[in-house]
């Protein structure tokens, strides 16, 4: 088994120097403890910024920290001041977290801040280099890092590499704002394997690649290339064991003891975030104050307990931000409070656990209303250390948590009333209800702890990379292109089937904008000269388009995916009787989906329609696509034609019309010692299917073909041609 390097923008503790001695103090998380838990078949490394700047280190103290690390299996990666002002306080703080979390307003885009951005994911790329070796998987985390990916491709093609975003992806109207959008996209694209908390956010992304890379997916794979990407959602669990024991520990008892003595008899809602904008703090605080407004009889009967660790504190906006919330509070207290009560006990602190796990122990409501989050730990960590059952999560549906805890009351974290609403029935809520809730939230996140989000990624990228092993075995290989060409030169008849789109030609959008170029036309021209050669060109266009283009040639050419047949130095014969009464039902269908699509269009054949949405939004395209295929499979299914889904088209034809019966036309007129068909589409697997055994057929692209070859592009295809003429 390889070795396992994390690659994170921190290391999981802090170091400090303080009278010209280093202090390592440790702040695990549940990264530290997903990777603690794997198998000890993994030899594992971890690299990322040690949070001291290159100004306060000589060569002797990183020399002297390298060692320390080293020795426990961590790699620093020494930044300076100015990178981190410019790369994690101003890129990843100023532009990507507030418009991936939904603040375009708050989103700034400095060209400085991304010319460092992408200096640091170098240097961490060049770190890596370092210490790589072949056979390692690479595992980097979060948006601080999203260019590494394509740079460690670059340098080491053969690399398995996974990346985990922690925060939300944002929908494709929000991220097509940051001006670098394709660079982070190709950055990420380098991947093996890409991982999100929800679908949601998987379905995004998948939506900006497809937008802005102009990449199809199927089923969450992305072909890039000679590579599969696979996109697929890990949603990251907590340590269950750890909350759900916490209440048996003596440390924890005893806070829960002093907190109940000081409450007393009251409820008590607790408040636990992280002190930044995107938690809706300032509002979960308005409608607090709302509720005990409209219900008085709340009053002294109920305490929030709110905790805001510091974030940031060097940041601007966090400072007016606590500056507002402690006003906030202060106003609720004095509108409020009375001689024996104090509304909101707020704490501007950070928790160890054992007094954390004591608020979620003695809390009746656990109040998590983030305005955008991407998983929220501290919602799975309340329910697990309900161990009595007793308490109500209420949950913002903004929250990556919302999907797993279904049990818990969802509302929406700018909908004031309802978090109102939601308060009060948590409050009257029956226990036999609380502890139902609260048991089917708890087999799930034990179920699904972090252990297991680990292992399961890791799984995944194990097999991502057996997929693309699978295809790299199928590739065309420089030792079977020379036995290719060999038998080729011994051949004394030889067939040549050849696709026209994709395969000879790039398909650019527009049926009518992928006419031959110079090249193909003089390879295909040397090709047919051969008086052994005989080579036809398969299509799926119409036959005056196909004459128009190739019928100077002394080639033979199938039109309309082989309705249509023109041996060389004869006229086109029809392959099967001419139907298309069919059509007169079919085409105002089609029309009026076109009508609908911005950017789609249909086209008529002979034996066929096709509605063409290339040039369509992808994501309505995909729903009229959807829609359009239902109602054609129930108008056709008394009908001797077929509904085909090709690359961006939708195709109505004869079901007697595929290149499999074009195919088995030219093999069976004599026996070939050489025969050679290439395509590119699902129309070409017909022809493939019916090829003998000792046959080479080529698939253009990555994806599972009957073919017995692929190739990455149809530059191949072209470099392979020239070699047959050459020989």
């Amino acid at each position: 088994m390889g070795r396992l390097l994390v690659i994170a923008n921190r290391l999981p503790f802090n170091i400090t120097k303080r009278a010209g001695r280093f202090h390592f103090r440790t702040s695990p998380g549940g990264l530290a403890t997903g990777l603690s838990s794997l198998s000890e078949s993994f030899e594992r490394l971890w690299m990322g910024w040690p949070g001291i700047t290159n100004e306060k280190l000589t060569a002797e103290d990183k020399s002297q920290i390298g060692e320390k690390l080293a020795a426990e299996d961590y790699l620093p990666v020494f930044l300076s001041q100015n990178q981190i002002e410019d790369y994690y306080f101003g890129f990843c703080n100023k532009t990507i977290w507030p418009l991936f979390h939904y603040f375009p307003m708050r989103t700034v885009y400095e060209e400085h801040f991304w010319k460092t951005y992408q200096q640091v994911n170098k240097i961490f790329c060049d770190e890596i280099m370092e210490i790589a070796k072949p056979g390692d998987y690479i595992w980097v985390h979060d948006y601080q890092l999203m260019l590494l990916p394509q740079l460690l491709r670059e340098k080491l093609p053969e690399l398995d590499i996974g990346f985990f975003l922690h925060i939300p992806w944002p929908s494709f109207e929000l991220f097509r704002l940051l001006p670098w959008r394709e660079e982070i996209l190709n950055g990420l694209l380098g991947a093996n394997l890409i991982g999100f908390h929800t679908y949601g956010y998987v379905r995004h992304f998948l939506s900006s690649v497809s937008r802005i890379m102009g990449l199809e997916h199927t089923l969450g794979k992305v072909g890039m290339g000679n590579r599969v990407i696979k996109v697929d959602a890990f949603p990251m669990g907590i340590d269950y064991e750890k909350y759900s024991q916490a209440i048996s520990k003596v440390g924890v008892r005893k806070e829960v003891d002093k907190i109940l003595q000081e409450v007393g008899k009251r409820k008590i809602i607790i408040s636990v975030d992280r002190l930044d904008y995107t938690k809706g703090i300032i509002q979960r605080l308005k409608a607090f104050d709302l509720f005990l407004s409209e219900n008085p009889e709340y009053k002294e009967k109920v305490t929030l307990i709110m905790v805001a660790v510091p974030s940031r504190t060097g940041v601007e906006d966090y400072k007016m931000l606590r500056n507002r919330l402690e006003q906030l509070v202060g106003r609720i207290n004095g509108a409020h409070g009375t001689m024996g009560w104090v509304p909101v006990w707020y704490l501007y602190r950070f928790l160890p656990f054992s007094r954390i796990t004591a608020l979620y122990n003695v809390a009746d409501v656990a109040l998590v209303t983030p305005l955008r989050d991407g998983m929220n730990l501290v919602a799975k960590e309340f329910i697990a250390a309900k161990t009595e059952g007793r308490g109500v999560l209420i949950l913002s549906e903004m929250t990556g948590a919302a999907s797993e805890l279904g049990e818990a009351l969802i509302v929406n974290a700018n909908n004031k009333g309802a978090i109102i609403q939601a308060i009060k029935e948590a409050l009257e809520m029956p226990l036999l209800e609380q502890m139902e809730r609260n048991r089917l939230m708890q087999e799930r996140l034990r179920r699904y702890d972090v252990s297991r989000w680990s292992s399961d990624f890791l799984n995944a990228l194990f097999d991502i990379k057996k997929t693309q092993k699978e295809l790299s075995v199928r590739k065309l290989s420089e030792s079977n292109r020379q036995k290719l060409i060999n038998d080729y030169v011994r051949s004394q008849k030889r067939l040549l089937l050849l696709d026209y789109d994709g395969t000879l030609v790039g398909f650019k959008g527009k049926p009518t904008q992928a006419e031959p170029d110079e090249e193909i036309m003089s390879l295909l021209q040397s090709l047919s000269r051969e008086p052994k050669n005989n080579v036809v060109v398969i299509s799926g266009r119409d036959k005056a388009t196909l004459a128009e283009w190739l019928g100077s040639l002394d080639v033979a050419l199938v039109a309309e995916h082989g309705a249509w047949i023109k041996q060389r130095g004869e006229d086109w014969q029809c392959m099967l009787p001419f139907e298309a009464e069919w059509k007169d039902t079919i085409r105002p269908i089609l029309e009026l989906y076109s009508d609908r699509t911005a950017g789609s269009s249909v086209e008529e054949k002979d034996f066929s329609l096709v509605w063409h949405y290339r040039r369509a939004d992808p994501e309505l395209a995909y729903l009229r696509e959807q829609e359009l295929r239902g109602a054609l499979l129930n108008l056709t299914e008394n009908l001797d034609v077929g509904v085909f889904e090709g690359n961006k088209i939708l195709e109505i034809r004869n079901v007697g019309v595929n290149k499999g019966r074009a195919a088995e036309f030219w093999t069976a007129k004599q026996i070939w010692d050489f025969l050679l068909a290439a395509g590119d589409d699902y129309t070409d697997e017909e022809m493939f299917s019916v090829l003998p055994d000792g046959a080479y057929s080529i698939k253009v692209g990555i994806s599972i073909s009957k073919a017995r070859f692929n190739v990455d592009t149809l530059n191949e295809i072209r470099s392979l041609l020239k070699e047959l003429v050459r020989n």
